[in-house]
């Protein structure tokens, strides 16, 4: 199934910011935003939700610390105890202070591994996936704001040209 959608290209992120305050005002579904570079404050101003990526990464790095808190105390405690430095190796809580570095970078490569996985899977980045920009233009210097069509085009054409669009058009997508 196909619908169509607008292209409205501005050449400003302070017009697209406007822009996309007075599309939500009017009431006007933003399918997407492409820009050359982060703008400050779109995600607001879109209305999206506040991300949840960092609830995973807090719980991907206690599965981390977990996995080398029992990783060390199996090895270092139960199958190979050594004397290192005149420290008997009797208990984990013992030696403990010894393992805090490698506890904290455990925590820091489950964290940002599995962060990077997790972010491609959500954004369904494949490998070599084609990419999905409308115009190419986006990449460079100007800003395309995506919009669904659910009325009138004409009058859509006329309200994204008077908030400072220089080219409006209307495609289908797929």
């Amino acid at each position: 199934m196909s619908n169509k959608v607008i292209h409205a290209i501005y050449n400003d992120d302070d017009v697209l910011m406007n822009a996309v305050k007075q599309t939500r005002a009017a009431h006007h579904h933003i399918e997407e935003i492409y820009t050359p570079f982060p703008v400050h404050g779109l995600d607001k101003a879109m209305g999206l939700a506040p991300t949840r990526l960092a609830i995973c990464a807090f719980i991907y790095g206690l599965v981390g610390l977990s996995i080398y808190t029992a990783l060390m105390n199996f090895v270092m405690i139960n199958d190979w105890p050594q004397d290192i430095g005149g420290k008997p190796s009797f208990s984990y809580i013992e030696n403990m202070p010894a393992f805090v570095p490698i506890m904290f970078e455990g925590t820091v490569f489950f964290a940002a591994h599995l962060m990077v996985i997790t972010f491609y899977m959500r954004s369904k980045l494949w490998p070599f996936k084609q990419a999905e920009n409308p115009d190419v233009r986006t990449t460079d210097d100007h800003f395309l704001m995506e919009v669904g069509v659910h009325g009138n085009e004409e009058e859509l054409i006329s309200f994204f040209t008077k908030t400072g669009a220089v080219e409006v058009k209307v495609v289908e997508k797929h």
